[in-house]
């Protein structure tokens, strides 16, 4: 058997599959499948076993696909996907892609994006988003579905609306994050962050946003055992924070206007903050001067440490 012909016969018949613009109802097995695939529109193709089917791809126009196995778009550029499904063990699934849009997906992998850029993301739901989109950045998030610890570790550059994340410890260390219409329910959101704007959206979850530096909330509503502390930079507009104690300690350069009840405030540094109501305000850090931190409330309150 002429062995060369038989290799110069797959690699013409891969030349050729590359340069179709319609594959349909493809199915494909075996590490990098599609390996460097460019100009490609798929629609109702399977990835099954196989790691890395379309490693270092372009151009691409995926529909109705469904991916079973690890690692299927690294290191890829401009994609575009469409109604399709990432399997549980697709997992770590986009790492180092830039410029990609999913709509109308179910992604169920975690650690599914890492290390990408230019992101958007449209009506996906993320059933195990654990460890996902870590260290990304320019990224747009509309009408998403996050069940999941840690979403989107340590990226920047971040649009969110309708956002919804049930999953402790969210947008841990992000910066120029700006979030519209959203729902949190976590313990831990926002820490260590640097440049948020939450606007209309709800947060519930102990130690909400500790060690942050310049943060907004617009019409918000908060419900943070111990939240809000340690911030420098805290502006609140119109906030409703309930069943919130201990809030505010060693913040600085605080504006806040809130509508509802406060259970207690501890140790704010400075600023201004205006309450309907507070249970209690505790001042009993001798390095912290109370004078500096300008206390506005409707009803009486008790005071320690004063």
């Amino acid at each position: 058997m002429n062995y060369n012909h038989q290799k110069i016969n797959y690699k013409k018949e891969l030349e050729e599959l590359f340069m179709k613009k319609q594959i349909n109802e493809g199915y494909y097995e075996g590490e990098r499948s599609l390996f460097k695939g460019h100009d490609l529109a798929l629609n109702d193709a399977t990835f099954g076993n196989g790691e890395s089917p379309l490693k270092e791809a372009h151009d691409l126009n995926l529909e109705d696909v469904v991916f079973k196995w690890k690692y299927p778009l690294w290191y890829a550029k401009h994609v575009t996907v469409d109604n399709s499904i990432f399997e549980t063990m697709s997992r770590s699934g986009i790492w180092y892609t830039h410029d990609i849009e999913i709509n109308n997906s179910a992604l169920q992998a975690p650690k599914l994006f890492r290390r990408a850029s230019d992101i958007r993301l449209n009506n996906v739901h993320f059933a195990d988003a654990e460890e996902t989109l870590w260290t990304c950045k320019d990224i747009k998030l509309k009408d998403v579905q996050v069940n999941g610890n840690y979403f989107g570790k340590d990226s920047e550059n971040i649009y969110a609306e309708n956002l919804n994340v049930v999953g402790n410890y969210v947008f841990d260390g992000v910066k120029n994050i700006e979030v519209h219409n959203s729902t949190f329910v976590s313990k831990d959101a926002f820490w260590n962050c640097e440049n948020v704007t939450i606007y209309d959206s709800k947060i519930s979850g102990e130690y909400l946003a500790w060690n942050t530096k310049n943060l907004t909330l617009i019409n918000c509503t908060i419900e943070s055992d111990q939240g809000l502390c340690y911030i420098d930079g805290l502006k609140m507009v119109n906030c409703k924070v309930l069943r919130t104690d201990l809030a505010f300690e060693y913040c600085s350069n605080i504006e806040a206007d809130i509508t509802t009840n406060v259970m207690s405030i501890k140790n704010p540094i400075s600023g201004s903050i205006k309450v309907h109501s507070v249970d209690k305000i505790i001042f009993d850090d001798p390095e912290i001067d109370p004078k500096k931190t300008n206390i506005q409330i409707a009803e009486k309150i008790t005071q320690e440490g004063a």
